[in-house]
């Protein structure tokens, strides 16, 4: 399937999806991540939720990575660059939504790029060799690609697997996990 069609295709499933689904299907998602070995990083980059897209809540995982002493780090994100510039979440962080309802940082103390050791990364769906779609605005293809080499790539669904993206570039940075309610699939090298 095409990245076009599969962004309506879970668009449509997600919108079917009552909050307490939402709830239970985040949850599930946090304690799958708990069992990963993924927790000798300090900087953990972590996505907010776009609640209008009914997105992971990731609410459950920043209690996570707080639990274990983590630093988490959070975007804001320029529309016009399409970059993300990078700050750490402390108990002083406001956020404000942007036009597409992301809730963003104000301000903060900025995190370098080459810092973060994990990323948690949002996408609508993905593929068995660990390919994405997105919202199609490549944000998150150009901030992978300035993460140092060995940054983990891991992406968080509702849903499972489809069996092969379509129409994936050059460009396309693959993930090294998904993790969804039930499956931990593992990428590449953690294969």
């Amino acid at each position: 399937m095409q990245k076009k069609e599969l962004r309506l295709k879970y668009k449509a499933l997600r919108a079917a999806l009552s909050l307490e689904d939402i709830e239970e299907r985040s949850l599930a998602i946090a304690n799958q991540l708990v069992r990963l070995d993924i927790w000798d990083g300090m900087y953990y980059h972590l996505f907010l939720p776009i609640q209008e897209h009914k997105e992971v809540d990731t609410e459950f995982l920043m209690q996570v990575l707080a639990g274990k002493d983590k630093e988490i780090v959070v975007s804001r994100s320029d529309f016009g660059t399409r970059k993300m510039t990078h700050f750490l979440l402390t108990d002083n962080t406001k956020f404000r939504k942007n036009e597409y309802n992301i809730p963003e940082p104000v301000d903060g103390i900025e995190v370098p790029t080459a810092k973060i050791d994990v990323v948690f990364v949002p996408l609508l769906a993905f593929d068995q060799k660990g390919h994405r779609a997105g919202y199609g605005k490549g944000f998150y293809d150009l901030f992978l690609s300035e993460c140092k080499e060995d940054v983990l790539k891991i992406g968080l669904s509702f849903f499972e697997a489809e069996e092969a993206i379509g129409d994936v570039f050059e460009n396309d940075v693959a993930l090294d996990f998904c993790v969804t309610p039930d499956t931990v699939y593992r990428f590449g090298k953690n294969m």
